[in-house]
């Protein structure tokens, strides 16, 4: 039950981070039925940013406080990444909007290699260290002697908390607010929603600046959680994003914050038992099997996810 119960809180933890991720893949298709796939290299960027800001502030100020740290890293990291996610929709994208779906595919997997090689370029390719910003010692759930309870790191914590108030405020953005109707007649019908008189290609933007903004407190997050950011710490994280957001059904807010919960809580558990279901044969640095089998047995059993909409066939 110890294990269960920390797993349990380890997989939260990843889940709200994917979650995170996950909702800037699922507006954009929502929208523009394409996946930015250097979405995950945008968390890289707002990282790399953070990391960058906090060795400079903690170099002139050795005494700031670890939780200002944070916060600055933050501040720097939202609008280089807004700005990032706006150049690429402008230069790569809204060029291809009447393309084959075939081209913005491919356009995106190319952004994401040239994102990765000019991070090298301008950080190297070693790691860089993040030192330790919030206090380490971990905070009990429960009774953890007596076998039911976890732990979980005031890092931890703060991604949970952080990731569940962005995504709060998200959802009153897009139900709430007149951004947010004009978001949700862009996805339903973009020429009718142009004839109300709302902008699309205003929408479209403010759309990557929402889902990039989401990336960088993810990726910070990340990296403060780790110790470390690296420049291709955001490809793994952003594919098994886009599978959270399938898992879910891509298109829907409220699905990518469900899959991404299940799918982290999914790794996690997997990574806790598969020495056990194996034998030892198997061990948890194997967990990534567990999310791309996830993907694989959503797409053969539900294409459009767990709360996505059935589409009829079309005679």
């Amino acid at each position: 039950m110890e294990v269960f119960l920390q797993q349990l809180v380890n997989g939260l933890v990843l889940g709200s981070v994917y979650a995170l991720i996950a909702l800037g893949y699922t507006m954009v298709y929502g929208i523009l039925q394409l996946i930015n796939f250097a979405h995950g290299d945008v968390l890289m960027i707002g990282a790399m940013t953070a990391v960058t800001i906090i060795q400079l502030v903690q170099t002139a100020a050795p005494t700031t406080p670890g939780w200002l740290l944070l916060v600055l890293g933050i501040s720097a990291a939202v609008p280089t990444c807004i700005l990032l996610n706006v150049v690429i929709e402008r230069v790569a994208y809204r060029p291809l909007r009447n393309s084959p779906r075939l081209a913005p595919l491919i356009t995106g997997i190319g952004l994401s290699i040239i994102i990765q090689a000019a991070a090298m370029i301008i950080w190297s390719p070693n790691p860089r260290a993040v030192p330790q910003l919030l206090p380490a010692t971990p905070i009990e759930i429960g009774w953890v002697h007596s076998g039911w309870g976890a732990l979980i790191s005031p890092t931890q914590l703060t991604i949970v908390i952080v990731a569940a108030l962005l995504m709060a405020t998200l959802v009153l953005l897009v139900e709430k607010t007149k951004l947010g109707r004009a978001m949700r007649a862009t996805a339903e019908n973009p020429r009718v929603a142009g004839l109300m008189g709302v902008n699309s290609n205003n929408v479209i933007v403010f759309t990557f600046a929402i889902g990039a903004a989401l990336a960088a407190f993810a990726g910070v997050l990340v990296a403060a959680n780790y110790g470390q950011a690296q420049f291709a710490m955001g490809f793994l994280p952003g594919l098994k994003a886009f599978t959270a957001a399938v898992l879910g059904g891509i298109g829907n807010l409220y699905g990518a914050m469900v899959g991404g919960l299940l799918l982290g809580i999914i790794e996690a558990l997997g990574a806790g038992y598969i020495g056990d279901l194996t034998g030892g044969f198997l061990g948890s640095h194997y967990q990534d099997i567990f999310a791309f089998a996830v993907l694989i047995i959503v797409l053969t059993l539900r294409p459009s996810g767990l709360l996505g909409e059935r589409v009829a066939d079309r005679a």
